[in-house]
C-alpha cells in the first residue's frame, strides 16, 4: 500500500464538494421546492441558463463525491481505531447515532433536503461491508450506482404534481411566516420526502461508501499519480460532463423525461471524472491555499452553516429574499456565503482543532469507548 504522512486529496475533494453542492443546494431554499421533476423551471432566459449549468455540471455529482468521502471516512476511522485501540462498533454506531441527530434537526429546522439522515441510515449498512476485500467493495458499488440509474428515473417522474394550494402555503409561509411557522412546514416536507429520498439517492450513496472504502483499503485515496485517476480523467471528465449537459440542455428547452433520464444515468460518470480532475489539482499548496483546506476539513459545520444562513436570507423571518431575486443572482449568493464559511473556518481553526459541529459530532462519537475496551 502506498502511504504519505496526510492525504492531500481528501481536502482537496471536500473543498470542491462544498461549492458544488450548495450550488444544487439553493436553488431548492431560496425558490419552491414543490414543483414537479420534470419540470425544467426557469421564468426567464438567465434562470434557464442557470439551472441548466447547475443540473448539468452539479446535480447529483457533488452528492456522488460527498458520498464517496464518506467511504474514505470510514475507512480513516477504522485506521484510527485501530491506532489508538477503540471499539470500532461502538464507535461507528454512536458517530451514525450523532449523524442521525444532527440530520434530523437540520432537514426540520432549516432544510428539508438533508443529506446527513441518508448517511446516518446507509452508513450503517455500509458497517456491514466493512471487512469485505477491496474488489467486492467495487463491484457492489458500481452495481449500487447502476442499480440507482435505473429506479431513480421512474420514481422521480411518477412523483404526482403538487396541488396549487400547498405551492400558495408554501409561499405564504417562506415569504410572511415566522420561524416556527417555517420549521413546521420544512419538519412535514422532510417527513414526506425523506422515505423516497431513502430510496432514490440512498442506493448511490451506499454504492458511493463502498468505492470510498475501496479507496482508502486500496491505498488509492493515498496516491494522486495513481493510473486509474488518469484514467477517470481520461475517459470520464469530458464524455460525463458533456452527457450532463447534453442531458440538462434536453430537460430545460426539450423533453424532460430523456433529459431527466440522461441527466440521472451519467452522473456516476462525471462524477469519476471530478475525482481523477480533483487527484490532479492535489498537491501539497501554498500558505493561503493551506488554510482553505484546513476549513474545508470542518465539512460538516460549513455544509449545515450553508442551509442555515442561506435559508436565514431566503425566507420572511430573516431578508425575505424568496423568489424574490433570479436563479443567478441567488447562486452567486450561495457561493458568497461558501466562501465566507471557509473563510471563517480559516479563522476558528487557528484557534480550535475542530469546527463547531465537528465538535459536537466527535463528542457523541467518542461517548464511552475508552482505550482497550473490545
Amino acid at each position: 500500500m502506498t502511504a504519505s504522512p496526510r492525504a492531500l486529496m481528501p481536502d482537496y475533494l471536500r473543498l470542491f464538494a462544498l461549492f458544488g453542492i450548495v450550488v444544487v443546494n439553493v436553488q431548492f431554499i431560496a425558490f419552491t421546492a414543490l414543483g414537479s421533476f420534470a419540470d425544467s423551471g426557469g421564468e426567464t432566459a438567465l434562470d434557464t441558463i442557470t439551472l441548466w449549468l447547475a443540473n448539468g455540471l452539479a446535480l447529483l455529482k457533488t452528492y456522488g463525491l460527498f458520498s464517496f468521502m464518506f467511504g474514505v471516512g470510514l475507512g480513516f476511522l477504522m485506521r484510527s481505531t485501530a491506532r489508538r485501540g477503540l471499539p470500532f462498533g461502538r464507535v461507528y454506531r454512536n458517530r451514525m447515532i450523532g449523524l442521525l441527530i444532527l440530520g434530523i434537526a437540520h432537514g426540520c429546522l432549516f432544510f428539508p433536503g438533508d443529506i446527513l439522515t441518508i448517511y446516518a441510515v446507509t452508513g450503517s449498512i455500509l458497517y456491514l461491508f466493512r471487512d469485505w476485500p477491496v474488489r467486492r467493495l467495487v463491484r457492489v458499488g458500481a452495481a449500487l450506482l447502476v442499480v440507482q440509474a435505473l429506479i431513480a428515473p421512474p420514481l422521480l417522474l411518477a412523483a404526482p404534481e403538487t396541488p396549487p394550494d400547498i405551492v400558495a402555503v408554501e409561499r405564504a409561509i417562506l415569504i410572511e411566516g415566522g420561524f416556527l411557522e417555517a420549521v413546521l412546514f420544512r419538519s412535514i416536507g422532510f417527513a414526506f420526502i425523506m422515505p423516497s429520498f431513502l430510496v432514490i439517492q440512498g442506493t448511490a450513496a451506499l454504492g458511493w461508501f463502498c468505492l470510498g472504502l475501496a479507496a482508502v483499503k486500496s491505498g488509492l485515496i493515498d496516491d494522486t499519480g495513481h493510473p486509474l485517476w488518469r484514467r477517470a480523467r481520461r475517459w470520464c471528465l469530458g464524455p460525463g460532463v458533456a452527457l450532463g449537459l447534453a442531458g440538462a440542455a434536453i430537460w430545460q428547452w426539450g423533453r424532460p423525461v430523456p433529459g431527466v433520464v440522461l441527466t440521472i444515468v451519467c452522473a456516476p460518470v462525471a462524477t469519476l471524472g471530478y475525482l481523477g480532475l480533483i487527484a490532479a489539482l492535489s498537491r501539497p499548496p501554498g500558505p493561503i491555499m493551506a488554510r482553505a483546506l484546513a476549513a474545508g476539513g470542518s465539512s460538516l459545520s460549513i455544509y449545515l452553516g450553508q442551509s442555515i444562513i442561506l435559508s436565514t436570507i431566503f425566507t420572511g423571518y430573516g431578508l425575505g429574499l424568496w423568489g424574490a431575486v433570479d436563479r443567478l443572482t441567488a447562486t452567486a449568493i450561495a457561493l458568497v456565503v461558501t466562501a465566507g464559511l471557509i473563510l471563517a473556518l480559516s479563522v476558528w481553526r487557528t484557534r480550535f482543532a475542530l469546527g463547531p459541529f465537528e465538535w459536537v459530532l466527535r463528542r457523541i462519537t467518542y461517548a464511552g469507548p475508552r482505550a482497550g475496551q473490545v
